[in-house]
């Protein structure tokens, strides 16, 4: 509780001694200096509470926290944003010390938790004095639905986001609101929220150029919901320009449409390979391409001498398999530290919108031959 001194008055006045007149500051005085302290400690980051929170919180009348509120927007402290909206946090000193966030991850399956860099990213954020934590469900456990996602957002306590893999419309729906969020791999070009991932576009195009060199021209890339609709991502829409560019009229055959779920893949595979199979198969995420390895083996077809593979995606038991998968890799510890930089600047209360890209590279394995006429 905040205590107002409402009743002090000087016992003498001080004439001629040099001091400065006395200023006696009002109830809601006291409230604007208490609340600008907390806004400096770090407290809130990107917006404040509303009148009636902080009234009870500080054991004060709702009319002096309103009168209080309305001083710091006169001071450009706050930014008022309309009735019934929290005021957003205006200009504070550069001296603003960090504050610990509680920074909430979204993934996109939650067997992402166990990838390295995720688990890297998690444990330097502690480090940092953080406190993320994952939230109770996944992407993929909400059918990637963005209003779904809204709910589980709004209802989880955390003062940012970090999204993993996010679909258009769930990155369109975090661009709406008013706390910090990070994308980690996404669309996230053309939002204002900060971003890093690799750049997947060279290795496609390294990719698809090593299998026209080995007379592929039935080249089939299968990645998932997110990254094809409603149009194909940049990585994808690479792959089909360079198709396109060694001659081969591309159409729905090379990035074929397919509901992310066991079955409707098999569905798909099977009529892949039922008139024209393909002779090379890109395959986006390595629990998908694992999939893959089982149900070409089921049909009793050779890697790579009746279909080569490529994961779009590196994957630590490609190490254990013989021949050697042909993969695309990037850096991981330069977007792990993009990340903490970027928890640094918010808990400072400083806007980060930074956008940084690694270029991903084509490893050429041993799943990788020429094609079967």
């Amino acid at each position: 509780m905040v205590e107002l001194n409402r009743n002090w008055t000087p016992a003498r006045q001080w004439v001629g001694f040099g001091m400065p007149p006395l200023r006696i500051l009002s109830p809601s005085e006291q409230v604007a200096d208490h609340l600008k302290g907390e806004l400096l400690r770090g407290r809130w980051m990107n917006s404040i509470p509303g009148v009636p929170s902080l009234a009870a919180e500080m054991g004060v009348n709702r009319k002096t926290v309103d009168a209080a509120l309305k001083q710091l927007d006169s001071e450009g402290v706050l930014i008022p944003q309309g009735a019934g909206r929290k005021r957003l946090i205006g200009f504070l000193p550069e001296d603003r010390s960090p504050a610990p966030l509680t920074l909430g991850i979204l993934l996109y399956e939650m067997s992402d938790k166990r990838i390295d860099y995720i688990l890297e990213i998690q444990h330097m954020l502690m480090e940092a004095g953080h406190a993320p934590f994952f939230a109770s469900k996944s992407l993929v456990d909400l059918s990637l639905d963005a209003n779904r996602v809204g709910r589980l957002v709004e209802t989880t306590e955390a003062d940012a986001w970090i999204v993993v893999a996010g679909s258009k419309s769930i990155l369109d729906w975090f661009a709406c609101q008013d706390f910090p969020t990070f994308t980690l791999f996404g669309g996230s070009r053309d939002r204002r929220f900060a971003g890093a991932g690799p750049n997947k576009n060279p290795a496609y195009r390294e990719c698809v150029s090593a299998l026209i060199r080995l007379g592929h021209r039935r080249i089939v890339l299968l990645a998932k919901s997110q990254r094809r609709k409603p149009v194909p991502g940049d990585s994808e829409q690479t792959f089909l320009e360079s198709l396109e560019k060694e001659g081969i009229e591309i159409g729905d055959y090379h990035l074929p449409d397919w509901s992310d779920q066991k079955e409707s893949l098999l569905s798909c595979l099977d009529s892949l390979f039922k008139v024209t199979p393909p002779t090379a198969l890109i395959i986006q995420e390595a629990p998908v391409f694992a999939a893959v390895q089982q149900f070409l083996a089921n049909r009793g077809l050779k890697v790579p001498d009746d279909v080569s593979l490529i994961c779009s995606d590196p994957d630590p038991t490609f190490a254990w398999c013989d021949p050697t998968i042909a993969h695309m890799t990037w850096r991981s510890r330069p977007i792990v530290r993009r990340i903490i930089r970027w928890a640094d600047k918010i808990s400072r209360g400083k806007e980060d919108l930074v956008k940084s890209f690694a270029n991903a590279e084509f490893i050429e394995g041993g799943s990788v031959g020429v094609a079967k006429d």
